[in-house]
């Protein structure tokens, strides 16, 4: 049974996730630990629950999503995966991270650029790459349709949508993608977005101020 085990992480609360079942293999998405304590908190959980990470993941490469990859990848020697879309806006966190205070910053490289459509496999689990662009140019969400849940990222929050104002951003692509391409997923999927609380596909269809039913989008 597929298990999640959501961490917030950093001054941005940015939330990181370990997904795993029965099998003992997991998937590490978002790695936005930064500060020991963090790093320990994450290890400590892998440890605890005898889990073998067997790919890290990116939704996106905004740096609150970022800061732990180069840790989590040497720490399990496992590869990263993201869009290729995503390889500018990684590269450019080197340059601006000392600015918001994370002088330590180390960067990491893909092991594999993920292509919507792409399936992720571990365990007894596998996830559907949904490409949704608009708060940044590559961003994936990961579909396990079996359970209904959504790892969303910075697509759709509870009562919100990510941001459009930073680099390859563009509020009119977010929006018809998460119209065109999340909404027409059922009405009971969970999503577990990058920031905040659970919500739903049904919720945000009916009630999100700038995407549902009553928005004057």
């Amino acid at each position: 049974m597929l298990q999640i085990k959501s961490f917030t992480f950093n001054p941005f609360a940015e939330n990181t996730y370990v997904l795993y079942d029965e099998t003992g293999d997991a998937l590490i998405i978002d790695p936005g630990c930064y500060e020991k304590q963090e790093k320990g908190s994450l290890f400590d959980f892998v440890a605890d629950k005898e889990l073998q990470p067997v790919k890290l993941i990116n939704t996106h490469c905004h740096i609150d999503h970022v800061l732990g990859n180069a840790f989590v990848r040497s720490t399990y020697d496992i590869p990263l995966w993201y869009h290729k879309e995503e390889e500018a806006i990684l590269r450019a966190v080197s340059s601006y991270a000392p600015n918001y205070g994370f002088a330590q910053y180390q960067d990491s490289k893909a092991d594999h650029y993920i292509k919507e459509g792409e399936w992720i496999k571990f365990g007894n689990q596998q996830l559907l790459c949904i490409w949704v662009p608009g708060h940044s140019p590559g961003h994936l969400v990961f579909y396990e349709e079996k359970n209904r849940i959504c790892i969303g990222g910075d697509t759709l929050f509870k009562g919100s949508i990510g941001r459009t104002d930073l680099p390859g951003g563009d509020h009119e692509t977010l929006l018809s993608a998460i119209k065109t391409k999340l909404f027409i997923l059922p009405d009971e999927v969970i999503v577990y977005p990058g920031h905040g609380p659970e919500t739903s596909i049904g919720e945000e269809k009916k009630n999100n101020p700038f995407v549902g039913k009553n928005s004057s989008v």
